[in-house]
């Protein structure tokens, strides 16, 4: 560590000191003192639903007893999907709901280390393979009126603590598409249909290599199938699928 970069680790800590001293840490959902910063209290903590084995190889739907033989579910053994293997950190239900939607429409930025700490630890085996993170894109303009990409933000959390690196203007969203969240599968799966290509001046970052493709929520797969199947047409060696929670 050189002179400067102990100069900075020491103010760092005196920065969040005062900063805590004078501002309480609060839990990052309900917002009750806790006593460490970007945390979760303990109420909030104990009805979050975390996924956990056993669960499918493929799709990372948990299972309530490991089954025998190769934990593959019915669904993926009759229709596999197109990426490899898919895991997330959360059950989506009730209990995450708030955090998620906080995180994804409500400016809550703050929560992106927490949440991106729990991905790394349910994609640990993914991103031991990973060679490059490609995040789900939004239409340019769900961009302009959100400020933001969640899936963008959570990528770059997870390739900067990681080391893998981030492709986020590879994979562009070219059609508008009306929101997902009252549709059904089959209608999700034509509401995506052509709405994903690779930016032919970025298929260097993709052929040919394992790809971790990042989004917030999986539901159908509809989304990050769509995704899947363009980033294997433009040459990458595989697909991964991290997501932060999904539904089961």
């Amino acid at each position: 560590m050189t002179p400067l970069d102990s100069a900075t680790s020491v103010l760092r800590g005196v920065t969040t000191a005062v900063l805590d001293a004078l501002l309480p840490p609060r839990c990052a959902a309900c917002g009750e003192p806790v006593d460490r910063p970007r945390t979760l209290c303990l109420a909030c903590w104990s009805r979050l639903s975390f996924i956990a084995r056993p669960l499918c190889a493929i799709c990372g739907n948990p299972f309530e007893t490991a089954p025998p033989g190769e934990p593959v579910c019915g669904g993926c053994l009759a229709n596999p999907p197109p990426w490899r293997r898919a895991r997330s950190a959360l059950a989506y239900d009730e209990s995450s709901r708030p955090l998620v939607l906080g995180f994804k429409h409500g400016d809550r930025l703050h929560l992106t280390s927490l949440l991106a700490a729990w991905m790394r630890l349910a994609g640990a085996e993914l991103l031991a393979d990973a060679e490059v993170i490609v995040p789900v894109p939004l239409h340019r303009w769900r961009l302009i009126a959100r400020r933001y990409n969640q899936a963008t933000v959570l990528a770059h959390a997870i390739g900067l603590s990681s080391g893998v690196p981030v492709a986020d203007r590879a994979l562009v969203r070219v059609k508008r598409t009306p929101s997902q969240g009252h549709l059904t599968k089959s209608q999700r799966a034509r509401n995506v249909q052509g709405a994903f290509r690779v930016d032919d001046r970025r298929r260097s970052e993709i052929a040919d290599r394992r790809v971790l493709l990042v989004d917030d929520v999986l539901t159908s797969g509809a989304t990050a199938g769509a995704c899947a199947r363009v980033l294997l047409r433009a040459g990458a060696a595989s697909v991964d699928l991290l997501t932060l929670a999904r539904v089961v």
